[in-house]
């Protein structure tokens, strides 16, 4: 090619090149000032727990409608609470039932626009209407799960640990083979279930009995005490019995297919996190907008198939556990509904308080 045709077409693509890049900048700022005009604002603000949304639930979100979202990322509902409380201000939130329980008590929250909550229509039966929030005025379903027992079934007898449930975190054949998850509730939780009693107990005696019962386990059983490690570390299948999340189960049980899943039948906690806009939120309109993206079927699809714990939208639901889907087999993925023994945390500070310091006893026993 001679040097004085490279010059005019090189010239040429560059100036498409820099039409092209005009035009997607022109495109960006109309797609700007398209969404501050309807929301009053092109920024979303957000405050959820880690790991918690598929890699394109964010991105996409935003080039629909042509805002951007800052992410802030909390480590625990009472961390969450406390920023709240303090008076920071998010759009949208993604609390456990029991903290939207205590930030509606304390009037920290606002209606959400169910006008806008079109996709509303898309969810299962078994996620709406539920105690903390009856009619669904405040919060709309995130994910949900329940808490249970991923075990090795190449070394735990699945006869042995559905006869014993919990109480199999005593039997001495598995001493210094658990991971205990490290949340006082669920440990709690644990203990009052295997016991006969609720877990949303007030009974100071049940507590007290349930104390007891997590000393002897820790005394007699070694467990080693984790948090999220115990995801890569069961799916290692370095020990053969963790006290697990659904949705973490759900992701251990696809990797590793020694372990399976149980919800003993004592009863467990089920979980609802939702999402709920803030009383001080500067930009509820696109917040609703945002919590009715989340409830639509491509947006919901992506975000379970990525995270692992169980959709809210029904047709999802179905779909995760069809032949051939992704958890067709995994008995961690959908929870159960309806079971009699199954309860939903409810916010008591003064219980809260006595189990924390109970809990930290137990550990320094």
């Amino acid at each position: 090619m001679k040097s004085g045709t490279f010059f005019k077409v090189t010239t040429v693509l560059v100036g498409m090149g820099l039409a092209l890049c005009f035009a997607t900048a022109c495109s960006k700022k109309a797609d700007q000032s398209a969404a501050i005009e309807k929301y009053g604002s092109n920024t979303l603000k957000i405050y959820l727990p880690g790991e918690y949304t598929s890699e394109t639930l964010i991105p996409n979100f935003e080039k629909q409608f042509g805002v951007k979202v800052i992410v802030e990322l909390f480590d625990s509902n009472e961390m969450m609470y406390a920023k709240v409380q303090a008076g920071d201000k998010y759009d949208v939130l993604i609390p456990s039932d029991y903290m939207i329980e205590r930030l509606l008590a304390q009037k920290l929250l606002q209606p959400l626009d169910k006008s806008v909550m079109t996709n509303m229509k898309e969810l299962d039966k078994a996620v709406l209407n539920l105690s903390f929030d009856p009619d669904n005025t405040y919060s709309m379903p995130y994910f949900w799960g329940n808490v249970g027992l991923v075990y090795n079934k190449t070394k735990v007898d699945p006869k042995v640990i559905a006869e014993q449930g919990y109480d199999i975190l005593l039997n001495t054949d598995y001493a210094g083979q658990i991971y205990w998850y490290d949340s006082e509730r669920d440990s709690f939780m644990v203990a009052l279930k295997a016991l006969g009693f609720s877990m949303n107990s007030e009974s100071k005696d049940e507590i007290n009995k349930a104390y007891d019962w997590l000393l002897k386990m820790n005394d007699t059983m070694k467990p080693t005490y984790v948090t999220d490690e115990v995801i890569d570390n069961m799916s290692n299948g370095l020990k053969n019995i963790a006290i697990v999340y659904s949705g973490d189960a759900a992701f251990i049980l696809n990797e590793n297919k020694d372990m399976d899943y149980i919800a003993p039948m004592q009863g467990t906690n089920v979980w609802y996190d939702s999402m709920v806009i803030p009383a001080n939120a500067e930009n509820p309109k696109l917040a609703n907008e945002f919590i009715n993206y989340v409830m639509s079927y491509k947006a919901s699809y992506g975000n379970s198939e990525a995270v692992g714990y169980a959709s809210p939208n029904a047709r999802v639901l179905t779909e995760m556990k069809a032949p051939g889907a992704i958890y067709e087999h995994n008995r961690a993925y959908l929870p159960r509904a309806g079971f009699e023994k199954d309860e939903i945390f409810h916010d008591n500070e003064t219980i809260r308080a006595m189990i924390s310091e109970l809990w930290i006893k137990v550990k320094a026993h």
